[in-house]
């Protein structure tokens, strides 16, 4: 009799198309001669998709004798961070305390551990607390405070100044797709008291960085607060010493989008000062990127 054939159900053409797809994904990440740009497109949708092969593959560009791109390991870190997955906890601790690897993956890897939020991050923060490279120690002491921040909101004794107390219910909640490094203060807080807390380099990191996502969350009202959000950004960028501050407003510009001629002429300041740290010089073009004004 002839043979019958069987054609594959709907559910399993959609599973393999998917599996096929994150191969491909996976292959195009792991080929050090891809175009960059390619590559990220690959970790980005990896981020998304989220399965074990993703999330190992992601792992794996975190080793410097795989992956030499110092730029690539820094943005895994921030993605295995974003998706918040307990399984990278080991790797991301092992990259923070090599301090042969980058300071600016070390820094994002900290960060990373910030994000994921869980107990078992906490030592490897501590230890990054005493570190030698000034973003990485600022970058970890944050984290932890995050850590304790959450922990006081969960069992409701939050105590500390009035600053403190302002971002206890506002844990992370905001308009951006983003997970943040220090929760926003309270919307409510007046612009004023927001600018003059981002714009002043002696105020303690996390009340700055408080106030500056406070500041984006307000901008996403209007477009005129957007592109006053942006011109306290960019006097930030133009003034800080600090290179953790500035990396994390050029993050944020891109997030806004913002055709502010300040926030543009500050980040092309930055991204053409070959002094500037590379940490903020790589933020600077990504924001530009993102922005996309002919004039840049």
């Amino acid at each position: 009799p002839a043979r019958l054939t069987v054609s594959p159900t709907r559910d399993v053409r959609e599973r393999n198309a998917r599996e096929n797809m994150i191969t491909d994904r996976i292959s195009t990440l792991c080929d050090g001669a891809a175009p960059m740009h390619e590559r990220f497109n690959a970790l980005f949708a990896l981020r998304s998709l989220a399965t074990d092969d993703a999330i190992d593959a992601l792992l794996t560009r975190l080793d410097a004798e795989r992956e030499p791109s110092a730029l690539m390991r820094h943005e895994v870190a921030f993605a295995l961070g974003q998706m918040q997955t307990a399984r990278a906890i080991p790797r991301l601790t092992e990259v923070l305390g090599d301090e042969l690897e980058d300071g600016m993956v070390r820094h994002e890897c900290a960060e990373a551990l910030g994000a994921i939020g869980l107990e078992s991050c906490r030592d490897a923060l501590m230890r990054a607390v005493g570190d030698n490279k000034r973003e990485v120690r600022e970058t970890a002491e944050l984290a932890l405070k995050k850590l304790e921040h959450r922990n006081a909101v969960a069992s409701g004794s939050v105590v500390g100044s009035a600053k403190e107390r302002a971002s206890a219910s506002a844990d992370g909640a905001t308009p951006f797709l983003s997970v943040d490094p220090v929760p926003a203060m309270d919307s409510a807080t007046p612009m004023d008291e927001l600018r003059e807390l981002v714009l002043n380099d002696d105020a303690d990191m996390w009340s700055r960085y408080g106030a500056m996502f406070a500041l984006r969350n307000k901008s996403y009202a209007s477009a005129e607060a957007t592109t006053a959000c942006a011109d306290v950004l960019g006097a930030a960028l133009a003034n800080s010493a600090s290179a953790l501050l500035k990396h994390e407003v050029c993050y944020v510009l891109g997030q806004l989008q913002s055709s502010s001629d300040q926030a543009r002429a500050s980040l092309v300041a930055c991204l053409e000062d070959t002094n500037e740290h590379p940490m903020v010089r790589h933020e600077a073009a990504e924001a530009l990127g993102s922005i996309a004004d002919p004039s840049t």
